[in-house]
């Protein structure tokens, strides 16, 4: 846990899940520069936002933005690609003494509000997020709409200015301060901004081993969603098939393509596509639906790895785990999600890995299953298996 002050209070802050081992923040030097700027406390804004309209707050990593604001009064709509978002913005406005209807969670899914007066963007590592997400909420905006976006130094381009200034209207950025920088925008007609061109679909070649001919629907901001990214390609040469009616669950979905490949080889299969993303639940959703048979069952579910997954319900685990965490490299997600598999399986189901070669996967799969299979390996990936044993609880 870690604290944000702020001359509006101070809040104890945490992500989601919570890790007493986690050194990592729940804000940045971001979220802090735009709440100085709120209240009046930088030279790009000599008085403080008028707050008392609807507030709509893009992106916030794990809600310190929007809990600072409902600490406030002010009622904030979050929008957020992230399950995960969700969680920590509940936990941490709930430890903040306030009621949950203190806010208003939405997603990147659902439709935006009808009129947005003050619209506050934390830039996304997703330049494709941010500009499918400006196109949603540009009908909201008026003349009068205070816009203004986020980000660490590292995080703001040349591009990300031109989304806005494309999409929503003139747009000026502020000085940077302990490397954050804030974006300013003022809302006008755009004649030219068309529309989102998101989702975008493309056929896989035949060189995608069980994937090859399938139409493969990528919503905005989905991991690798111009093409297929090699390490997934390398999977789906040795995805297990011909497993009848098993239950498959394609963790960490993205797309979909690892699920669907392999409910496509086996149409009496049951596949669950599970992710903390929004936009890749949808994208599996869309994938899954453009390549599976009619009767083939599925389950699409935003959530927490397999936290909401029966113990011993499931026969195959199929996962290329990610190891960023908003630009911060880490195997804690890794190991969550193997570790959740291992519960979930039925005893003698099994988990399929594909990861690159130097994360050494194999050695936590070792020490949870007590095993690990090399299924095949090339110069830069590996594609193992773990198998939980009758005696595994």
């Amino acid at each position: 846990m870690n604290r944000l002050t702020t001359s509006w209070g101070a809040y104890d802050l945490t992500r989601f899940p919570e890790d007493p081992r986690d050194q990592l923040r729940a804000w940045s030097a971001a979220d802090a520069y735009l709440l100085r700027h709120l209240a009046g406390e930088t030279e790009e804004g000599a008085q403080p936002v008028d707050l008392s309209g609807t507030v709509a707050v893009v992106g916030d990593r794990w809600g310190a933005l929007t809990t600072a604001l409902a600490g406030r009064g002010h009622a904030p709509t979050l929008i957020t690609d992230s399950f995960l978002a969700h969680e920590a913005t509940r936990a941490n406005v709930a430890r903040a003494g306030l009621a949950p209807e203190a806010v208003r969670l939405s997603t990147t899914r659902d439709t935006p509000p009808d009129r947005v007066d003050v619209l506050l963007v934390r830039v996304p590592k997703s330049l494709a997020l941010l500009e499918d997400q400006l196109h949603r909420l540009a009908p909201a905006l008026h003349a009068g709409t205070v816009v203004v976006g986020a980000g660490m130094v590292t995080e703001i381009h040349t591009s990300t200015l031109e989304l806005f200034e494309r999409i929503i209207g003139p747009t000026r950025t502020s000085l940077a301060r302990q490397k954050a920088r804030l974006i300013f925008c003022t809302p006008e007609q755009r004649t030219g901004a068309g529309s989102s061109p998101w989702p975008r679909s493309h056929v896989l070649d035949g060189d995608s081993g069980a994937g090859s001919g399938l139409t493969v629907v990528n919503h905005a901001g989905v991991f690798c969603a111009e093409r297929l990214d090699i390490g997934t390609r390398f999977f789906l040469r040795h995805l297990p098939t011909g497993k009848g009616g098993a239950h498959i669950v394609d963790l960490g979905c993205g797309n979909g393509v690892l699920g669907t490949a392999a409910t496509v080889a086996d149409p009496e299969a049951t596949v669950t596509f599970i992710d903390e993303s929004y936009q890749a639940v949808a994208s599996a959703e869309a994938t899954f639906r453009a390549n599976a048979e009619v009767s083939t069952k599925a389950d699409f579910v935003a959530g927490d790895a397999l936290a909401a997954v029966p113990a011993g319900s499931v026969d195959f685990v199929l996962n290329n785990p990610p190891f960023h965490s908003h630009q911060a490299t880490t195997g804690a997600t890794a190991w969550r999600m193997f570790s959740g598999a291992r519960a979930a399986l039925r005893p003698g189901g099994e988990l399929w890995v594909v990861g690159n070669r130097h994360l050494g996967y194999h050695v936590k799969l070792r020490k949870l299953f007590g095993n690990s299979q090399v299924v095949a390996s090339d110069p830069k990936f590996v594609v193992l298996r773990a198998v939980k044993g009758n005696s595994a609880r």
